[in-house]
């Protein structure tokens, strides 16, 4: 029993110059066992078959020596068993006879995979808060009340854009580092809202309904970028229930007064409580801050949304409902643009075929939001041109935000809503600048995505 044992491989007496199979054992044996040239071709031809998976990616027969070798075949046992003079020899023919075979890799995931949930539950809590106006307006005067609520709107609108941008900013470099900006901003914020609306509108009720929205808005705020969508609307939900119940019952002015300050109370008790819990993680050594102007064009941004946004809903505020709750859909299209940039990115084989892909890509994702929004503004006898002009504004200024491209669409935004807010032009001419504006961040964002290192 002890003959057979010892021509083993890996057996106890064996010499162990190769795993694959008995061919590599003692040389002499299988000299003896492959006395002619056909049984040497023959173990050639196994031996490509069970490294054919190995074989096939190569593109030099050197690759394939070095698996050889790797296997730890010898010289001796390359010529007694496979009848080749060396190494290279026996390498040159396994390339030769293994076809080519490239493999793709295993598609890698998304980066840039939505949260359906998130981006859904955005869209409602940018519009259910107006239904505590819904509740509550009545009490206001009508004289001054509105301008008073707009401006303070606009201020808070711009200001918690550009503190949004610098909290997320600092989110990169850890929790607690964005928890303190959001604490030291969130409040600033606030004030500052609150004495531009309080400048219009004096003391009494109007000035406390300012001092509400605006605290409001900035606690909304710190939830968004902390990521508590559902504290938020859990919050919301009194007036929600109340405002949803005006249709069958009359709530007297105490309860209509008292649901969007227990709403405040929620959101504001939310925001502290997530602060806290931000403010808890282990600070991150080394931590750079941005620049202080960083986030200036994301604010003015979002002072001339604000602005376009009034002006196109003035005669139609349920237009403006529709794009308010369409900023939900818009933040997924945004991350399913991206992405499927990306796959066309790997997709591609020339750059002028990649370029191809993500036009269509763009323009896929600017119809899939704009297009619902035109049979919607006929709904609600808005003008479709208008109402498609300005989506398509926003959304690709927010396009290149994402990519960081922030003060070519601050500006012209700007420079439209400047041209359109002293005049008050009617909606043909606000929509004409509107195109142009779209027109020209459009481009811009075809430029953008055309490019591979925007995408790296």
């Amino acid at each position: 029993m002890s003959g057979p044992m010892a021509l083993e491989p890996g057996g106890p007496g064996g010499t162990r110059e190769d795993a694959l199979s008995p061919r590599l054992a003692d040389a002499r044996t299988l000299t003896l066992a492959l006395p002619g040239g056909g049984s040497r071709r023959e173990a050639v031809d196994r031996l490509a078959a069970e490294l054919a998976d190995r074989i096939a990616p190569a593109v030099h027969p050197y690759e394939v020596a070095a698996l050889l070798e790797s296997e730890g075949l010898t010289g001796e046992t390359v010529r007694d068993h496979y009848g080749h003079p060396d190494l290279f020899s026996l390498a040159a023919a396994l390339f030769a006879s293994v076809p080519r075979a490239h493999p793709e890799p295993p598609r890698p995931a998304d980066p840039w995979r939505p949260d359906h949930v998130r981006c859904a539950l955005r869209g409602a809590l940018f519009a259910l808060p107006g239904l505590a106006y819904a509740l509550a307006g009545r009490l206001l005067p009508s004289d001054g009340a509105l301008r008073a609520l707009v401006v303070a709107g606009l201020v808070s609108w711009a200001w918690n854009q550009a503190l949004g941008h610098r909290a997320y900013l600092r989110l990169a470099a850890g929790r607690r580092e964005a928890g303190r900006t959001l604490l030291k901003g969130a409040p600033l914020g606030a004030a500052a809202a609150c004495s531009a609306g309080a400048l219009l509108a004096g003391p009494g009720p109007v000035a406390g309904a300012v001092a509400v929205q605006s605290a409001y808005l900035a606690a909304a705020g710190v939830l968004l970028v902390l990521g508590r969508e559902r504290l938020l609307l859990a919050a919301l939900l009194p007036v929600a229930a109340g405002a949803a119940a005006l249709p069958w019952w009359e709530p007297g002015d105490p309860v209509r007064a008292g649901l969007p300050l227990l709403s405040l109370a929620g959101a504001v008790a939310a925001a502290v409580r997530a602060l806290r819990g931000a403010l808890a993680a282990p600070p991150v050594p080394g931590a750079v801050r941005p620049r202080p102007l960083t986030s200036l064009p994301y604010g003015l941004f979002g002072l001339a949304a604000g602005v376009l946004v009034l002006l196109a809903g003035r005669h139609q505020p349920w237009w403006v409902v529709v794009l308010t709750v369409s900023m939900g859909p818009a933040e997924w299209l945004l991350y399913r643009c991206r992405g499927l940039t990306v796959a066309a990115l790997r997709a591609a084989r020339t750059v002028a075929a990649f370029r191809l892909r993500a036009g269509a890509v763009l323009a896929g994702c600017l119809l899939c939001y704009v297009g619902p929004l035109v049979p919607a503004a006929l709904l609600t006898g808005a003008d479709p041109l208008l109402s498609a002009a300005l989506a398509a504004t926003l959304w690709t200024a927010l396009l290149l935000q994402a990519f960081g491209v922030a003060w070519p669409p601050a500006l012209l935004c700007l420079a439209v809503a400047g041209a359109a807010a002293p005049t008050g032009p009617g909606p043909h001419a606000l929509a004409a600048g509107c195109a142009v504006a779209a027109l020209c961040l459009t481009g811009g964002a075809l430029w953008l995505l055309g490019r591979p290192a925007a995408h790296a």
